[in-house]
């Protein structure tokens, strides 16, 4: 997808926040885009949750500031919050309170009235596909059904940028693709999506770009692909030959570019430097050296690779 050249709907500008002599979030900067869904991936405590709180206004940095569609959240705030929606990752059901009045009185918070609030109840409640629970109190929802409200509440006002705190935590699987799908509309209609996620693999189907952060410091921002082209590449290869397998495991253990070498069944797994061209060297030379492949397999970089690597492994 190839990103407007328009102004960034979210930039990040050298944003602190300490907590007395904890640096919950340190120097961070990036940017997110109208159209774009960006993954914030990070442990827990790495101040994902800062920051969107930031974004969001419910807090302000120590120092640094951030722009959303065009306003500092510092010195704007009202006008961030109407063109911003915060889905935080536990939102209250109230008691005796049905869909539709749910979303009528956040509808009412932003202002809205008359017939312009009766359609925006109207839009969210279709696209949410909750037109048909209009009247079932909330506090007997599912949980998938309630984070729809949620993102519908969010979506009230129309804003020009979403911000999801782990919108997909407790979900079912089928929950999860529904709303990996919604996402995916609020992004294709023009909005920036800020998401944070442990789901590190729903991220990487849904995000144009992520970010890493670790201990409030981010630590690479891009496509998943263009972070694993910075990073050291390393695969794991599986191989399979016929006949006696002692002569492939001794021409394995000689070559200085395997390691983590293990044998199952006559079936070698192991830990190879280098992407698809290495790894295509590596086959032609199994071949060359007399070895009769049968199985040739490798596993692709995926997003919890990526984030282990960039990470080292830490884990808050």
């Amino acid at each position: 997808m190839v990103l407007s050249p328009r102004r960034p709907a979210v930039q990040v500008d050298r944003l602190h926040r300490y907590f007395g002599t904890t640096k919950a979030v340190q120097d961070l900067s990036f940017e997110v885009y109208p159209g774009e869904v960006f993954g914030y991936i990070g442990p827990n405590g790495a101040g994902k949750t800062t920051s969107m709180r930031i974004l969001a206004t419910l807090d302000e940095p120590t120092y640094g500031d951030a722009m959303v569609d065009g306003f500092s959240v510092v010195d704007d705030p009202d006008r961030v919050r109407k063109r911003l929606g915060f889905m935080p990752d536990y939102f209250g059901a109230y008691q005796n309170v049905n869909v539709r009045e749910y979303l009528d009185f956040f509808a009412r918070a932003y202002g809205l009235s008359g017939m312009e609030r009766t359609r925006a109840i109207d839009r969210v409640m279709e696209f949410t596909l909750l037109d048909r629970l209009a009247l079932k109190p909330i506090d007997g929802l599912s949980k998938g059904m309630k984070q729809r409200l949620c993102l519908g509440r969010t979506m009230i006002h129309d804003p020009s940028v979403l911000i999801l705190d782990e919108p997909a935590a407790g979900l079912d699987p089928r929950a999860r693709i529904e709303l990996r799908e919604m996402i995916a509309a609020v992004a294709a209609a023009g909005k920036a999506v800020l998401i944070s996620s442990h789901i590190l693999t729903e991220l990487a189907e849904i995000c144009h770009r992520v970010g890493i952060i670790e201990q409030g410091q981010l630590l690479a921002v891009g496509t998943v692909d263009e972070i694993s082209a910075s990073a050291e590449t390393i695969s794991r290869v599986r191989v399979r030959v016929l006949g006696d397998p002692s002569g492939l495991r001794s021409w394995f253990a000689a070559r200085g570019d395997v390691r983590d070498l293990e044998e199952s069944e006559g079936r070698f797994t192991l830990t190879h430097e280098g992407g698809p061209e290495e790894q295509a060297a590596l086959l032609r030379q199994i071949v060359s050296a007399g070895f009769a492949v049968i199985e040739f397999a490798s596993k692709t970089k995926s997003l919890e690779d990526v984030f282990l690597h960039v990470t080292e492994g830490r884990v808050q």
